[in-house]
């Protein structure tokens, strides 16, 4: 391999690590990543409420009690940057914080949407799909497990 050909493929990996790092904090837009299962922002054992196999294992970080989170509503919590909705009875969901509009931080969920104080974009909290702009790309979905009555970071 000759000195020009070595630099570039050394480029192309250096740049295509960086574009997967950067990436990966910008949340999933909705289109062309999806979850384990296929399906976009469910995850197994996550989204569902169904215990994953890091609960049974000793599980991730302690958020809430299920009875913490209302049915119809949720709770962001701030400093996981991870917001957890209940959209049906027993029907937990999980979704970055971050904004997909400027990366401010959601603020509340309110009337069935996660909402942004920023510019005022909503999200609904059955999926982290865009109910109102000007964010234009879903909430990135969280990995989180529901053992019994406790829910954790997976």
């Amino acid at each position: 391999m000759g000195d020009t050909t070595r630099r570039r493929t050394v480029l192309a990996a250096g740049a295509a690590t960086l574009a997967g790092t950067v990436l990966s904090g910008c949340g999933n837009d909705g289109g062309t990543e999806a979850a384990a299962d296929g399906a976009p922002g469910n995850a197994p054992g996550s989204a569902q409420g169904e215990p994953s196999a890091g609960a049974a294992a000793g599980g991730g970080q302690a958020l809430a009690q299920t009875a913490d989170i209302p049915v119809g509503g949720g709770k962001v919590f701030k400093d996981q940057k991870v917001v957890v909705t209940q959209p049906m009875a027993g029907q937990f969901k999980a979704f970055s914080a971050t904004c997909t509009h400027q990366g401010c931080s959601v603020a509340t969920v309110k009337d069935g949407n996660i909402v942004c104080p920023c510019h005022q974009s909503l999200f609904k909290i059955s999926d982290g799909t865009v109910a109102g702009g000007p964010a234009t790309r879903p909430l990135a979905a969280a990995k989180i497990a529901v053992e019994g009555d406790k829910i954790t970071l997976a």
